[in-house]
């Protein structure tokens, strides 16, 4: 709550919803087995008062994004997320540039797996070989298992089946997912998350139907995303699948001059026809069953 498909913008003074919108989630959430997970920004003075926000109204983690510190030297980051972790436990977040994240290496994830307040991090940089980065520090640094083990989160709208599946070096996994993506269709994200993990948990083949389905969901994603246009889209074209599901009344967002990039629309009706499993859990349930299906595929697309 608070990160970006809830739009970072509830973070400035000027809306005053930082604190509305985290204690509305904690109240629809408070008669739920559910952790409750605060998006916080930096910089320090910031991330800790929003943490403290977080605590009062009974959040148990702080997701903190690292690049919130701008371009402020890494040692003043992780200082920054130690402060915060003083507050409450971290979830760390790689966010994509594309979106307003910032590029950091190995060494950096190394040192962030050092802090004893971190618990989780979700792995979102839209970059296979940045995702490793994350990977391999957190596996060399002791934490990929074990009581103290750091849990990994894929944030890559882009690649989330093949994220979920993948054995990384050193044997770690991510073990579910914080997706933009999973704002939309949740019903049958719920049923393809368990399926994955059915699948992890007992070593079993990757059924084929899968694999289609890692294939569909990029597609879905890329312009639910707005991937054509740099993601410039991505904030109204979640609310666009939301107004269609019945969920919200429209797609506007704080910034009354966001909206959907040229062609977009277009390119959402092309998924929400071609995809339609995508949509239904019952559907996507059914597929899933089998290790001999195949994905369906756009309408009159060949099979087999």
């Amino acid at each position: 709550m608070a990160v970006h498909t809830t739009q970072f913008a509830i973070h400035e003074p000027s809306t005053g919803l930082y604190e509305p919108v985290l204690a509305l989630a904690a109240e629809e959430t408070a008669h739920r087995p559910v952790l409750r997970v605060a998006g916080v920004l930096g910089p320090t003075a910031r991330a800790v008062r929003e943490a403290e926000t977080a605590v009062a109204l009974g959040y148990d983690l702080a997701l903190v994004a690292a690049s919130s510190w701008g371009d402020a030297e890494e040692a003043v980051i992780l200082d920054g997320l130690a402060a915060v972790g003083d507050v409450l436990p971290l979830v760390g977040f790689y966010l994509q540039p594309a979106v307003g994240g910032r590029r950091f290496g190995y060494g950096f994830w190394r040192r962030l797996a050092e802090l004893p307040s971190l618990r989780a991090i979700k792995i979102a940089p839209f970059d296979r070989f940045a995702t490793l980065d994350v990977v391999r520090a957190v596996t060399d640094s002791g934490r990929g298992a074990g009581p103290d083990a750091v849990v990994l989160y894929t944030g890559n709208d882009d690649a989330i089946v093949a994220d979920l599946l993948t054995r990384y070096p050193g044997g770690t996994r991510m073990v579910g997912g914080l997706l933009g993506q999973f704002a939309v269709w949740t019903a049958a994200a719920v049923v393809l998350h368990a399926r994955i993990r059915e699948i992890v948990t007992a070593g079993a083949p990757v059924p084929p139907a899968l694999l289609g389905v890692a294939a569909d969901l990029t597609d879905a994603n890329a312009a639910i995303f707005d991937a054509a246009h740099g993601f410039r889209g991505c904030i109204p074209g979640i609310h666009e699948v939301l107004v269609r599901e019945g969920v919200l009344a429209g797609r506007w967002c704080l910034d009354p001059a966001e909206d959907l990039s040229p062609g977009q629309e277009a390119e959402i009706d092309r998924v929400w026809r071609a995809y339609p499993h995508l949509r239904d859990p019952g559907v996507l349930g059914d597929l899933l069953s089998s290790s001999s299906a195949v994905s369906p595929g756009p309408p009159g697309a060949p099979s087999g």
